[in-house]
């Protein structure tokens, strides 16, 4: 079996990322951390709406989204990768019972807890770029899930949405 990432040449249990998955996300990155901090802090060009948000609604929202993203991270992270699954299975536990792809959106949830704490326009415009990039590597991984898969993963991806998450007990 043809693997593209290289975690998954080493464990049989992962199926693949995209390509220029990583490359791309850590592009789009500093673009935005550059964009964010030189909005922010130093040109002050499309940060006006401040103005109508008081810095003591934007800063604790924002540090909340910045946990929260925190936290997808750090629990999808330990699922996927914290130990070796003897059978390779759908991952539906957890957060990934909520949303498909909780690592991609703890990124944007992370994004999104900056530009609450300075609403940043600009930063919006990266943000909605990182937004489609991380779509599109999710469109592709999934192909590669639903090749492995098949039916299983098919089911998930009818319970589960991608972004959006959806709380219910099961």
């Amino acid at each position: 079996m043809e693997h593209n990432h290289k975690n998954t040449n080493k464990r049989e249990d992962l199926t693949g990322e995209h390509p220029t998955g990583d490359i791309g996300q850590i592009i789009l990155a500093c673009i935005f951390i550059a964009v964010w901090i030189l909005d922010t802090f130093f040109i002050k060009y499309s940060i006006f709406l401040n103005e109508y948000m008081s810095i003591w609604v934007r800063i604790p929202i924002g540090i909340i989204l910045i946990i929260i993203s925190g936290y997808l991270t750090l629990k999808s992270h330990v699922i996927v990768f914290g130990k070796v699954r003897e059978t390779p299975s759908v991952i539906d536990k957890s957060v990934f019972s909520i949303v498909r792809h909780p690592m991609y959106l703890s990124e944007l949830v992370f994004y999104l807890g900056l530009i609450v704490i300075s609403i940043s326009l600009i930063s919006s415009v990266i943000f909605c770029m990182i937004f489609w990039f991380l779509t599109f590597i999710a469109r592709y991984e999934e192909k590669l899930l639903l090749k492995r898969f098949g039916k299983d993963y098919e089911n998930y991806m009818k319970k589960v949405p991608l972004w959006l998450p959806r709380f219910r007990s099961k």
